[in-house]
């Protein structure tokens, strides 16, 4: 946990506890604290120049570059480094957002189907018999982690997982892998005997 939010917790609870017993615990220094309250009480000089970046986000719809609004500030006559306004820019989430054309498949032609098998029967009178996978999405401080899990209707036990950064067929193709492998790793089982289990690819009831 970095120095600065320790600081916002002692802050925020410095009327239920003592200071010092705060600091000590969250072993930081009282002085460093004092001069983040310090810092804290300063007006930001920065918020006259977001607003106006904002301005220009808000009619852009927020597709413009540093760039683009360094030149649109000028026009405006407030002259700002570069460099000072992608700071800006960062620090008060006013950065643009890049979208991406999305590849439309046209259902038929570049997509294949598969037969339903379980045509929503989803009850498994033995183990093995019938698996279900979907990816889940986990938000985490560092993006976007995709979880894949394969499950036995039989128990509703997990028999494999994966994750990974992007949602690929590789990730979906290496849970069912590993839900192969385990199956085919069973005491008395051999290759020949690896059951041919159905898997349903799409949202576990």
């Amino acid at each position: 946990m970095r120095a600065k939010v320790k600081y916002l917790v002692i802050h925020r609870h410095k009327e239920n506890y003592p200071i010092v017993a705060m600091c000590k615990f969250f072993e930081v220094s009282r002085s460093g604290y004092y001069d983040f309250v310090k810092r804290t009480d300063k007006p930001d000089r920065d918020v006259a120049l977001a607003k106006e970046i904002a301005q220009c986000q808000q009619i852009s719809r927020k597709t413009s570059g540093y760039r683009r609004v360094h030149i649109w500030l000028n026009r405006k006559g407030i002259h700002r480094n570069p460099k000072t306004i992608l700071r800006v820019m960062g620090k008060y989430g006013l950065l643009s957002e890049v979208r991406r054309r999305k590849a439309y498949a046209q259902l038929g032609q570049q997509s294949h189907k598969y037969e339903n098998l379980l045509n929503r029967n989803f009850r498994a009178d033995q183990a093995n018999q019938k698996w279900v996978t979907d990816i889940s999405y986990i938000h985490t401080g560092q993006g976007v982690l995709y979880l894949s899990v394969i499950r036995d209707l039989f128990d509703n036990s997990i028999v494999s997982h994966k994750t990974a950064s992007k949602q690929t067929n590789h990730l979906v193709l290496s849970t069912i892998r590993a839900a192969r492998a385990k199956c085919s790793g069973r005491r008395g089982v051999t290759a020949p005997q690896r059951p041919r289990v159905p898997v349903h690819l799409s949202r576990i009831p």
